[in-house]
Order: structure tokens, then sequence, then C-alpha cells
């Protein structure tokens, strides 16, 4: 005879029992589902297949592959939107090809023949940029965040956090060339203001704020070429800051008067030492093949900072053109003006800053053994402001639109966790260099040099002049 269920014990036992039947007929369910879907799509993937392997070219899906591979997905992209308005294209972040083959080089690790240091040496990572001015600019770091400036390029929030990141590790954040923030000048740290074609960076009392004044006379992403800001899409703020109206679009002129007549250029320079008490005067160039002649040029106005800007450099926007096809490479640029330096005798009293397309702690430190005082590191600081930060723009929209001003994200963005990460991002590059320096026994980040390197390709090692990893120091290059 069959006992009842009974009590509180029984009626779980019994829900137990029917939950399970349950699951059991809802798992069937589902799987009769699926067999069914999957029958039904084996038949749409086989179907597909046997098309795909029996079209001829001219109805073969397959034929858009094809394209893709003679037009890349960038270039296709940039074709379509071109075909779309008829208008002039812009590429925000600059160019999408590298020619500066960083990774062509290496160091020589210390081991036997010289010792690298212990794990707690000290490291000197600081750098002085224009020594003989009279008021040198004393950095804790090599790394400096590239010129991004606010309003023309980024929001409010990002220049604050840029600015306050670099400072929070004791180095420079350049202003770049839009209108200068009153916040960014407190004092709390270096700052680095821009001397361009447009009016409201030419004012003396803000100038002689700055702990050294850039001469923009171009940059990588962009030549020499001027620009004219379309004054409706920027912010009230920023048109306000660039004394303009909604009807008068800002001009960022080029070229600069005073650099088309030497003794003009001088009295610039001059001037603009005076304006800040001695601050070094630096003037930014980008990467040419006439960049010899430039040089010279600029040295002969007196500037104590040379910086320039290789075919890699970034950009708010700028058209395709221009970022991939003008300009030569930020490591061919590199080299040469260091050599020319080297001969003309003017090493020890002219700093020399490289940017354009740097990304790691790697490159940054190559740069430096290649003949680099500091470099300027641009969207890869960019990109580490907006960590953490991502999900505020992706899935829906790029990462730009957190970043720029007129960006449909910019108001999410949060300037005081963009400081944490930048000063972070910054803090853990420089660390790195540090430790790559003790594994090269040096206890200076500018006793690195060529001395240090060796070439892992004939191509590097005939356009560096450095000994080939593949013979024995001493036998030559190719």
């Amino acid at each position: 005879m069959q006992t009842p269920v009974t009590g509180a014990s029984g009626l779980a036992t019994l829900f137990a029992v029917t939950l399970a039947a349950v699951l059991v007929g809802l798992a069937s369910a589902i799987l009769s589902l699926w067999a069914v879907r999957r029958r039904l799509l084996d038949r749409t993937v086989d179907g597909a297949v046997r098309r795909l392997l029996s079209d001829p070219y001219p109805e073969n899906l397959w034929d858009l592959a094809v394209g893709m591979q003679r037009v890349p997905p960038t270039v296709l992209l940039e074709l379509e939107l071109r075909a779309h308005k008829g208008a002039l294209l812009e590429r925000p972040l600059g160019s999408v090809t590298r020619r500066s083959q960083w990774e062509d080089i290496a160091f020589n690790p210390a081991q036997l023949v010289r010792p690298p240091l212990p794990p707690d040496a000290p490291v000197d990572t600081s750098v002085v940029l224009g020594p003989e001015a009279g008021r040198p600019l004393r950095l804790e770091t090599p790394l400096l965040v590239g010129a991004m400036g606010y309003g023309v390029g980024v929001s409010r929030a990002v220049a604050l956090a840029l600015a306050r990141g670099a400072h929070q590790v004791g180095t420079a954040y350049n202003a770049g060339s839009g209108p200068i923030l009153p916040e960014l000048l407190d004092g709390r740290g270096p700052l680095i203001l821009q001397f361009t074609g447009g009016a409201w960076t030419r004012d003396p009392a803000v100038l002689a704020r700055a702990d050294m004044v850039e001469i923009r006379l171009g940059h990588g992403a962009r030549g020499a070429l001027g620009r004219r800001f379309d004054a409706t899409r920027l912010p009230p703020e920023v048109r306000r800051l660039l004394g303009r109206g909604a009807d008068a679009p800002p001009v960022l002129e080029a070229p600069l008067p005073e650099s088309l007549d030497p003794q003009a250029f001088r009295q610039l320079v001059d001037r603009l030492r005076r304006w800040t008490d001695g601050a070094p005067v630096a003037v930014k160039l980008a990467a040419t093949h006439d960049l010899e002649r430039e040089l010279l040029a600029v040295v002969d106005a007196g500037v104590d900072v040379v910086v320039l800007d290789g075919s890699e450099g970034g950009t708010h926007g700028t058209p395709p053109v221009l970022a991939d096809d003008f300009g030569i490479p930020t490591l061919h640029a590199l080299v040469r003006a260091a050599a020319l330096l080297e001969a003309t005798g003017l090493r020890p009293r002219l700093s020399l800053v490289i940017g354009g397309g740097l990304r790691t702690p790697g490159e940054a430190l190559k740069a430096l053994a290649l003949g680099a005082d500091a470099v300027y590191l641009g969207t890869a600081v960019l990109m580490a402001a907006t960590h953490g930060q991502l999900s505020k723009a992706i899935p829906f929209e790029p990462i730009t639109q957190l970043v720029w001003a007129t960006g449909r994200r910019a108001r999410r963005f949060d300037p005081e966790r963009g400081a944490r990460t930048v000063a972070n991002f910054l803090q853990a590059c420089t660390l790195e260099m540090a430790e790559a320096a003790r594994a090269l026994g040096k206890d200076s980040l500018r006793a690195v040099d060529r001395s240090d390197l060796v070439a892992r390709t004939p191509e590097a090692a005939r356009m560096l002049g450095l000994p080939p990893s593949w013979r024995p120091p001493g036998s030559g290059t190719p």
C-alpha cells in the first residue's frame, strides 16, 4: 500500500518533482526547437556555400572580399564619405600608416661585458629643456603631453584632465593652438603655450605665464597649412575666448608673417623671451625634406628648443591626403636632426623634442637614445585619459565624441578621473623606461645613447648607422 504524501516535507517533495518535470519539458521543447532551427540553418548555410562556390564572379558575393583586398576598409570608407557629400573630408587623429619602424631597433642588454644595475638602483629620469635659457624648463620625466588645444580640439574637461595629469607627475602640458583656459594659468604645473597665426595666441599677458613658448610653424598631420574654423560648430565659451561671434570664423593664419623675414623672426624670439622673463623659446616644425635648411634657419633666430613633428603626428582633423601623403617619418626626421646638431656643435645648448606617432615607453626611450631630449605623446595620452570611461561613448558613438569639444558625449567625461589615468599612464611609462635603463647598466635616461642600440634589419642598419644584430661588433654595417 502506497504511503500518502503529507506534511511540509511531503509538499516540498511534490514541488521538487513538479519543478523537475517542468524543467525537463522545457528543455525538451528547447532542444526540439533548436533541432528544427539547426536543420533550417544548416540548409541555409549549405545553399549559401554552394552558391558561393558556383556563381560566376560578377554575381558572386566574394567579389566584395576581392574589392576590399584591393581597397582596404579605411580607404573604402573614406571613398564612400567623399561620394556621399562631395565636401572636404577631414579625418581625426592623423595618419593610419606607420613609416617609422621602431621595432627594427633593439636595445643591447647589459650582462657580462657590462653589468646591469641592481633592481633598486636609482635612475634619474629628469630632463632640462633650454639649458641656456634664463629660466630653463625642468621636468621629472622626458615624456611631455603634446599640443591638444581646448575648443579647436578637445573639450574643457579633457584639456583640464591632460594638464592636471601631466602636472601630477612633474611634466608639461602643451595647451595647443586653441584659446587658453584661465584654470591652466594657475601655476600648478609646467605649461607650454603656443604662439601661432591665431590672434588669440598672441596676448603678452597670457604668454608671460608660460614655462615655455612654442612658435608653431607646422605639425606632422597638417604640414604648415593654416586653418579656418567653422564658428557655428564651436561652443559659445570657445567663441568668446577666441574673440569671435558665430558669424566671424576664427582663422589660424599660415605662414607666420614673422617667419618670412630672418630679422623679424629673431626679433620675435627676443620679444617672447622678454615677455616670459627668460623662459625657453621653441619652434615647432613639421618634418619636411628641407629639414636641415629649416633647422638652421630657426637656430639662427636664437631659439632654445626645436620641436620636430613627424608625418605620423595626430590632430583633431585633417584631410587624409595631408595625413597620409605629406612629410617624412618621425624616425627619419629625428636621425637627420640629431646628426645636424652634432655636426654643427649646437647639441650642448639646443634641446631637441620629437613627436609624431610615439606610443610606448620603448619607442620613447629609443628616441632618446637616437638624440632626442624629450618626446611629445599625443594620441596615446588621449586614449589613456579615456580609460574607464569608454562605455560613456561606445558602442553607439566613437571615442572622439567623448573627448572633442563638439562631441555629443563630451559632457559625460569626468576630468578628475581622466587626470588620474593620464598621470598613471605617464608614471608607468617613466618607471618602465627607468627599468630599461637599469637593464642597460645606466643610472640616467640621459645616459642611454646610440651605443645601446642594434639594428634588426639591413634597412635599419643602413639608415640609422647602427651595428647589425646578425654580425659581431666591429665588422661593419651592410
